[in-house]
């Protein structure tokens, strides 16, 4: 299956302020999963979109099945066998899955949406993925895992003869990976050509037949994936080696006061009984399949979630915390898994995502300093190398990994003590990744201390003082990072209660 399905040729997008694509070429074989890679910001995104119809290129032709093709919309570019799953879940968490999936092509019967088949179809759809979900459901109600796994199916039922995938299991668990994979392994045995974005080495390694790279809106170079290495694909995206050794030893100090107590948190669902320490100056690891109860426990103890019982202490003194409001006072920021969701204010510029949870250091006699919070919001992100043409972009024009750095740049600005991380590099590349491990280290040894929820095993060993284990919403182990290995983590991540 040589046959080329897919010719980009010259393909160049400009916008306000913005050279992102600079003609770049791209082609895809029929049976083939071929790897796009790059930076945050390096174009990837922006080049399937004027593939798809989402962004109308300014130069360049595009050649798909054998025919010159421009598509005005998604509309028309899936009716051609298009599908696309993006990088930022485009779905609706007020329907049910069902009505996700089929939302503007629903089936009718006597003029009337017929529920049942619709329910129906869903089910086997997503049988086809491997995911067992009730597809009446509210979508809002599942994890991001699951609904990047509805999305999926989603694009899948549209009988796609080109699929792209853009960061698709950057919320899945190592299960629903394989059950991915499976998939796109029978996908491609029929025939359909799959594009994949990702920043994760090892699954661009095992599923990829090619990876063509890009950097700065350039095209850098296609290779054979059979016949490269991991650091020769990060040198082409970021120019330098990064390096992910394993933290041998842990760097707090043993005898570092105790900043964060959490004593018998419990929701009597996800959180049972759940008590740990966070010294200052320490980065505690929370590993975990997904649904243990990671980010339920972080949500709890900022206030965006109520619990039952259980008890917070700052500094050796008892809190009340019960929303977010009360977090901030207490010098306790969190940074969501799901920014998009919690944390972005898309059409609002990047100063002022930036700078809103500290307008009260901008705000004199009851008028905000425009020049000297823009001049703050610059300096935080120049200290990430967010990319941005200036601080008057609305935050929708960066990308998935720059809109992610504006958010730690907010909380760097506010000055907070205890940063809670949840899934801190999820969508952000090989060389961003470094730069966030380098910050949260910095501030580690400034005394700042961290808690990091990471799906991501080699994450939690490459950054953790310790390790907290969890499993079906228990704490099932507290490690020293020098014991924890990737077996020991496993081992206690799947240790279910008896019954």
């Amino acid at each position: 299956m040589n046959e080329v399905i897919l010719k980009m040729t010259g393909i160049d997008k400009r916008f306000s302020g913005v050279h992102a694509l600079k003609g770049v070429d791209f082609e895809l074989r029929a049976g083939e999963v071929h790897a796009l890679m790059g930076e945050n910001g390096a174009g990837k995104s922006t080049l399937m979109k004027v593939l798809t119809g989402i962004y109308e290129r300014t130069a360049g032709t595009v050649e798909l099945f054998g025919k010159e093709v421009n598509f005005k919309n998604i509309a028309e570019s899936q009716k051609a066998g298009v599908g696309i799953v993006h990088q930022e879940l485009n779905m609706m968490n007020h329907l049910t899955v069902a009505q996700n999936m089929f939302i503007g092509r629903e089936p009718m019967k006597n003029g009337m949406i017929d529920d049942a088949k619709m329910i129906e179809d869903s089910r086997e759809l997503l049988a086809r993925i491997g995911v067992s979900l009730d597809p009446s459901i509210k979508l809002g109600s599942l994890t991001v895992g699951k609904q990047q796994m509805v999305e999926i199916a989603k694009a899948i039922s549209h009988n796609s003869r080109l699929l792209i995938l853009d960061e698709p299991t950057a919320a899945l668990t190592q299960p629903e990976v394989e059950e991915l994979f499976a998939i796109m392994n029978d996908l491609r045995a029929k025939g359909i050509g799959m594009i994949y974005i990702s920043h994760r080495m090892d699954e661009i390694t095992r599923i990829s037949d090619r990876v063509t790279v890009m950097r700065d809106g350039e095209y850098v170079g296609t290779v054979e994936t059979k016949d490269t290495t991991k650091d020769e694909i990060v040198r082409m995206m970021v120019g330098r080696t990064v390096y992910t050794d394993k933290k041998e030893a842990s760097t707090c100090d043993p005898n570092a006061p105790v900043v964060l107590e959490v004593k018998n948190l419990d929701n009597g669902r996800t959180v049972k009984n759940v008590s740990f320490t966070l010294r200052r100056g320490e980065i505690l690891g929370f590993s975990g399949l997904m649904g243990a109860g990671r980010t339920e426990v972080a949500r709890a103890i900022y206030g965006a979630d109520p619990y039952n019982s259980g008890e917070v202490y700052i500094n050796g003194k008892k809190v009340e915390i019960r929303q977010p409001h009360d977090a901030v006072r207490h010098g306790l920021c969190y940074l969501s898994e799901d920014r998009k969701r919690y944390g972005l204010m898309l059409i609002k510029p990047v100063s002022e995502n930036t700078a809103i949870s500290s307008m009260e250091k901008f705000t004199h006699k009851g008028w905000i300093n425009d020049s000297e919070l823009k001049e703050a919001a610059d300096d935080y992100n120049k200290r990430l190398r967010t990319k941005t043409p200036s601080m008057d972009q609305l935050l929708k024009n960066l990308s998935g990994g720059n809109q992610q750095k504006v958010i730690v740049a907010r909380w760097l600005l506010k000055d907070c003590d205890i940063f809670i991380f949840d899934e801190p590099t999820r969508g952000i590349d090989v060389g961003a990744k470094g730069e966030m491990y380098e910050l949260m280290q910095q501030l580690a040894d400034q005394g700042k201390s961290i808690i990091m929820i990471s799906s991501e095993l080699a994450e939690i060993q490459r950054l953790s003082d310790r390790v907290i284990v969890m499993c079906e919403g228990r704490i099932t182990a507290d490690l020293d990072i020098a014991e924890a290995t990737q077996e020991t983590i496993m081992h206690y991540a799947t240790l279910r209660e008896e019954a």
